[in-house]
This record gives C-alpha cells, sequence and structure tokens, in this order.
C-alpha cells in the first residue's frame, strides 16, 4: 500500500507495539465470524501478531495469509511465528498483490488510516473476495480521541498539528466514521458497524503503555521535518506528556469501530 511512512519510521517501537496485540485484545469484535475452515487475508498485518491468533480459530483446514508492505515487520514476524503451519506472511503491498486463491473474509486492522486512497484499497480487497465473502475494517476516528483529565497545553497543541499534518497529506482523521458509506459505494451489502473504542482507566495493568502512546507518536520526525512543530517542542510535548501519564492522568478513550460488509456479487 502507498501509506505514510510513519509506521515503518516508529522501528523498534512499531515492532514492539505489533507484537503486543492480539486477536482478543485488539480486534475482539472480529471473533463471532471467524470460523473453522476459513481462508483469510489479513492486510497491514504487521508482525503477524492478530493473524497468529485467527490461524488458531480457523484451524488445519483454513489457511491465513498476512501481508504487509514494510519487510522488518514481515521478517520479524517469520521467526516469531514460525511454529504455525497455517499463517503465511508475505511482505507485499496490497495493490500489487495477485494472489491465485480468492478469501473467505479481508481484513484490515488500523490500517486504512494511514492510506490515501482507502476507497481504492476498498475496491482491491473486494477483488479478491470469494462471492460469498466478506470485509472486515477497524479503525479509528482521531477526531474523537477523549483524554480524562485534558493532558498538558503542549501534548494539546501537537495533537492539532498531528491531525494537520495527516489531513494535508491526504489521510481521513474520521475514517471509521466513512467506511460505512465508503464500503456501499464499492458494492459491498449488508455493511454493519460495531464500535470496539478502546478505554484505558488508571490501576489497569496496560494503563501506562496504552495512555503513552502518544509519546511515541510525538517522537515522528516527519512533523518536525515538515514544518508543523520544531523540535524542541516536540521535545517538551514528549517531557510533559509523560509527567502527565505518570501523576495526573486517569482515562483515555480511543473511538475506534469494526465496518464490515459482504460481497455484493450474487450467488445462484
Amino acid at each position: 500500500m502507498k501509506e505514510n511512512k510513519y509506521i515503518e519510521r516508529q522501528g523498534k517501537a512499531a515492532t514492539k507495539i505489533f507484537d503486543n496485540r492480539s486477536l482478543e485484545k485488539d480486534f475482539r469484535t472480529l471473533v463471532p465470524v471467524l470460523k473453522e475452515g476459513m481462508t483469510v487475508l489479513d492486510v497491514g498485518c504487521g508482525t503477524g501478531a492478530i493473524s497468529k491468533d485467527i490461524a488458531k480459530i480457523v484451524g488445519k483446514k483454513g489457511k491465513v495469509i498476512g501481508i504487509d508492505n514494510t519487510e522488518k515487520f514481515i521478517e520479524s514476524g517469520k521467526n516469531t511465528y514460525k511454529k504455525v503451519e497455517n499463517l503465511m506472511l508475505i511482505h507485499a503491498d496490497l495493490f500489487d498483490f495477485e494472489p491465485k486463491e480468492k478469501f473467505d473474509l479481508i481484513i484490515g486492522a488500523r490500517v486504512l488510516q494511514w492510506l490515501t486512497t482507502p476507497k481504492e484499497a476498498l475496491l482491491k480487497m473486494k477483488s479478491l473476495l470469494k462471492p460469498t465473502g466478506q470485509i472486515s475494517i477497524l479503525d479509528y476516528n482521531h477526531e474523537k480521541l477523549i483524554w480524562h483529565p485534558l493532558p498538558p497545553k503542549s501534548m494539546q497543541i501537537f495533537y492539532k498539528a498531528f491531525l494537520k499534518w495527516r489531513k494535508d497529506a491526504g489521510m481521513n482523521n474520521k475514517i471509521a466514521e466513512d467506511l460505512q458509506e465508503m464500503m456501499n459505494e464499492v458494492g459491498l451489502r449488508s455493511v454493519e458497524v460495531l464500535d470496539s473504542s478502546e478505554y484505558y482507566k488508571r490501576g489497569e495493568e496496560n494503563f501506562h503503555s496504552k495512555v503513552g502512546i502518544w509519546s511515541k507518536v510525538a517522537g515522528l520526525e516527519q512533523i518536525v521535518e515538515e514544518g508543523y512543530i520544531d523540535d524542541n517542542f516536540r521535545k517538551k510535548v514528549i517531557k510533559d506528556y509523560d509527567k502527565w501519564v505518570e501523576e495526573q492522568a486517569i482515562s483515555m478513550t480511543m473511538t475506534l469501530k469494526e465496518i464490515r460488509g459482504k460481497n455484493g456479487i450474487n450467488v445462484q
């Protein structure tokens, strides 16, 4: 996919984030859809952490292929999940991916938010579906991030700059709200929307790492390089925010939705 280089430039930090993901925690609404024997394509699979959980559910009669256009994520996943026999991880761009088979289910978790052409990506996915197949996309509305209490002013300023940087680059900050219409436009049917928002509360085991993700985002050099903030301010953002997470943060909610639709091809 012709996606932004943000994730790739996060290096080891991004690899760790991907490795810490699981189907149960990070794509929980998908579980009822999964059936034994399914063939599944995971687009933008990262290191394949969620893919390997799907592989366990579809079983030996099923198969999961995960593709990602960042080679180091795929290589890491191949090493980590090499014992999962029905999982294949491939370094590939969605738009260049031409498999011989069609799929029962195609998923994309937190991926379309980084694309400037999400509708074209949906059309490509649809072309890879079996007549009875379906697509499931999990993504954010970044315009509805809720911190309680509000983080330091420096982070609030950074977050506005982050959203502007994304918008100027052609990315959709509220992709979760627009995917239902996009799916209808590309000919998917029975489109449904499920809330899968992430809520983190102080006292939970993963609170600091999950809420602290915005320190890692503030480490993004592209925003500095492209003139949205200066480097000294970026460092202040990280320092202020880390202190806030440690001492004041109570909760954070990230609006996340799963949108799924079935192939519109009629089966006789």
